[in-house]
């Protein structure tokens, strides 16, 4: 089932965070659902609505049978851009929002953590779980103001170019390329090229232009944006290795959360834990697979580095984090206690160490 979008004006939406407050109160008497805004900065066709945040919405609606409706909003439709979204969200203008971090440079640098290259390397899976474990001990102090729903990745930054085949750091030097986040600045300027910083619906202009010569970015993005027609390259490392990622939250208003009555907050919390990131792994894991399929069906080189080669942006790309911590230190956060806290939670979730949890316990079965 697919969502019938409605689209408000901005004006009207400023105040939903009140009218939910109310609805909340209201609701048991007038049997009126409670409506709640949720506004993004893709599109609508986009994997990320259509596979992840419509399939969430929809399992909260009935799961509260009927006594709450999440109406989304695609595409920045009521109004600002997408870095202003968090301020709507902290600001009530909407009651929830889908957004990425770094879009909001400074606001969550203990996150950036799980942005960090060959910190999270290859499973979305582990990493989502791995933020899931650190949340309330090492980032929450940084989401005062909002109630964070779940927080999650993508499958992980790779290299998209126009003309330019990459098998060396050194085949990068002196393009301009577009990045997420300030960590992505930090990994194409320790590769020799110079970033460009600009959300992600921009980047096909931006490419059709030559304003940048390529992207950091993820498989899953290729299909909405068309990048197959924009690129001739797409390069990650051996066994699908990515040069770190992107944080993203879904967040909810903390005054209209503290509105809504207790069994719907326990709907919003059953359907956002631990199974629910697990899917939101594979979902982003299955897109990010059909978007680099469609790219080589349409002629595009799709280049997996050698471990060799692999093993040469490691040792470029390392700095990186030094540098993450140093400058994290420096503002009174214990910067490698929250790397190895990381490096630790990830290797504790993926799949080889699933694996193993799991030939141990049938071995113990066993005796």
């Amino acid at each position: 089932m697919h969502k019938t979008f409605k689209v408000r004006s901005a004006a009207l939406c400023a105040g939903a965070a009140l009218g939910t407050i109310m609805l909340a109160g209201a609701a048991s008497a007038q049997d009126e659902p409670i409506t709640l805004t949720l506004h993004h900065f893709l599109g609508p066709q986009a994997p990320a609505q259509t596979d992840m945040l419509e399939p969430w919405a929809e399992r909260i609606e009935e799961a509260s049978e009927g006594r709450v409706e999440i109406e989304l909003y695609p595409s920045m439709s009521l109004g600002g851009r997408p870095p202003e979204l968090i301020r709507q969200v902290r600001d009530g203008v909407v009651d929830i929002v889908w957004t990425v971090n770094g879009y909001t440079a400074g606001l969550f640098p203990r996150s950036e953590v799980f942005e960090l290259p060959f910190i999270h390397t290859n499973d979305p899976v582990a990493t989502n779980l791995a933020m899931r474990d650190l949340f309330d001990e090492y980032l929450a102090e940084e989401y005062e103001g909002i109630k964070v729903l779940f927080t999650h990745v993508h499958a992980g930054q790779a290299i998209h170019t126009v003309d330019t085949e990459v098998r060396t750091p050194e085949d990068m030097e002196g393009m301009q390329v577009r990045i997420p986040t300030r960590t992505g600045a930090w990994v194409v300027e320790a590769l020799g090229a110079s970033p460009v910083s600009m959300p992600v619906p921009d980047l096909p202009q931006a490419l059709s232009r030559q304003v940048v010569d390529g992207a950091l970015i993820p498989w899953e993005i290729i299909p909405a944006l068309s990048l197959q027609d924009l690129t001739d390259y797409q390069i990650e490392g051996a066994d699908m290795t990515r040069f770190g990622t992107t944080t993203f939250q879904v967040s909810m208003n903390q005054a209209t959360w503290d509105g809504l009555p207790e069994d719907i907050q326990q709907i919003f919390e059953d359907n956002s834990g631990e199974e629910w990131l697990r899917e939101v792994g594979e979902i982003w894991r299955e897109i990010d697979n059909g978007g680099i399929a469609l790219a080589t069906e349409a002629g595009n080189e799709h280049i997996t580095l050698s471990d060799e080669e692999t093993e040469a942006f490691r040792t470029v790309l390392e700095p990186v984090v030094d540098r993450w911590v140093e400058e994290v230190t420096a503002s009174g956060i214990d910067g490698q206690a929250l790397v190895d806290a990381a490096r630790a939670a990830i290797e504790s979730h993926s799949s080889g160490a699933a694996a193993d949890a799991g030939a141990d316990a049938e071995e113990e079965d066993a005796q």
